[in-house]
């Protein structure tokens, strides 16, 4: 079927190319480090017999539906793309519709590891370039994304299908783990991306102390949280979990005050009062690269001592952490040295752990909930004896309650670190105090 041409002509100066301005602006990954990871995610192909990879990438799961084209070509559009990486040529990238190429693709403008965009055409177009490569044996792996939460592959159905009917001679395979593999272990280029992102979470931090104040809205205080992020370079992606309320209230009055909600439930325009408590748990979006926090503030002079009770063993988790996650030490003895302080205290969690951290989360391995308890990809079922390595990231989990004070209040901490010989590092470095706003 004859498909018609994105756009009538559009004549350009001889010669003329994309800006390259914007790379001043903008984060920026080395060609040093294209190569370490085309390297890498080559040999992996010819290991496996894959011909070619065939990215289908799609804003699932606040973006994360990109996060392993975003690995491999620098590339995280908020419209998805489809791409074609193959071992001996350069990739090509199809991405968005006709009006948002003219008079090229941005992404041309802000990244120097591809060089091939095309308007996305649908599958038929992609698929005919697969035709057109020649490939030697016929065999694709299909990359979209998965993690300890979306443990389905995020790829639609449909282009399946259609991927399918078009490339009859070819054998498709998953090969999400080709890249979620080299994804493990964090370089130095992406921790620095990591510490970046840290740095802007710290004062998203310093903002939340700041504006948690009687009279301001959820709203008010939820747009200048976001407004840090923003202004301070982070990516304008918004997970940002949030509950407020007071910690005194009628006993059979439940209130949502253990863990931070998602949008749209929040922001509300209820007003902070005195006697509230503020939960979060957010990310940091800096080059793609997501910084993982959790912190509580108090709405009065005094918060009760119940609550300052929670919050010190919510220290002692985190400091805990630091002396576990180092190389060579196993997962189960990490969750476990986390867990004591808290056990000893007599508290409860609703997740208690950590997760590893990137570009995307939660990345593997992701420990938070009790063995036996909620999936098994989040509860170190058969894990435990895997052991840490250095240049691993992980986001702490230290969310804890006292079931005999009350069931549905408590303080969320947590940090982000990366897995060091003699300790782990943090990369927010969250005040270890209970901020009181009296």
């Amino acid at each position: 079927m004859a498909r018609n041409p994105p756009f009538p002509p559009h004549p350009l100066p001889k010669g003329a190319r994309a800006t390259q301005e914007l790379r001043k602006y903008v984060p920026q990954l080395s060609l040093k480090e294209r190569d370490r990871r085309w390297n890498g995610i080559r040999k992996k192909m010819m290991l496996a017999n894959i011909d070619v990879l065939l990215f289908l990438g799609n804003d699932a799961f606040w973006d994360m539906g990109m996060v392993n084209l975003r690995y491999a070509m620098q590339v995280g559009s908020k419209l998805g793309a489809h791409a074609l990486f193959f071992i001996d040529r350069d990739p090509i990238i199809w991405n968005s519709l006709p009006h948002m190429n003219r008079p090229t693709n941005l992404h041309l403008s802000t990244q120097n590891w591809v060089r091939d965009f095309r308007v996305f055409g649908g599958v038929p177009e992609v698929a005919a370039a697969v035709r057109e490569a020649g490939l030697p044996g016929g065999r694709i792996g299909l990359v979209g994304f998965g993690s300890t939460i979306v443990t389905t592959p995020t790829f639609l159905h449909g282009d399946v299908l259609k991927y399918q009917k078009e490339l009859p001679g070819f054998e498709i395979v998953d090969a999400n783990w080709v890249i979620e593999q080299m994804r493990l272990i964090k370089s130095g280029e992406e921790i620095g991306m990591l510490t970046k992102a840290g740095a802007i979470a710290r004062k998203t931090v310093d903002t939340l102390i700041a504006h948690s104040k009687p009279g301001v809205t959820e709203a008010e205080l939820y747009a200048e949280l976001i407004r840090t992020q923003i202004a301070n370079g982070a990516e304008p992606l918004i997970f940002f979990l949030l509950s407020s309320g007071p910690v005194e209230h009628p006993t059979k009055e439940l209130w949502h005050l253990l863990h931070g909600a998602e949008q749209p439930l929040v922001p509300t325009m209820r007003p902070l009062k005195k006697g509230d408590v503020v939960l979060t748990e957010f990310h940091t979006q800096y080059g793609g690269y997501l910084a993982a926090t959790e912190f509580t503030v108090y709405l009065g002079k005094k918060a009760p001592p119940q609550l300052r009770n929670i919050h010190k063993a919510c220290v002692a988790a985190l400091q805990a952490s630091l002396e576990a996650l180092v190389p060579g030490n196993t997962l189960k003895r990490a969750w476990e040295a986390i867990r004591r302080p808290v056990e000893r205290a007599g508290l409860d969690f609703v997740e208690l752990g950590f997760h590893g951290h990137g570009l995307a989360s939660p990345e593997f391995p992701t420990v938070v909930y009790r063995p036996g308890f909620g999936p098994d990809s989040m509860n170190g079922a058969r894990i435990g004896h895997l052991v840490f390595e250095e240049g691993m990231v992980f986001g702490n989990n230290i969310d804890l309650f006292d079931p005999r004070w009350k069931p549905d209040v408590g303080c969320m901490f947590g940090d982000m670190v990366v897995v060091r010989k003699g300790g782990a590092q943090r990369l927010v470095d969250v005040p270890l105090e209970l901020p009181q706003n009296g």
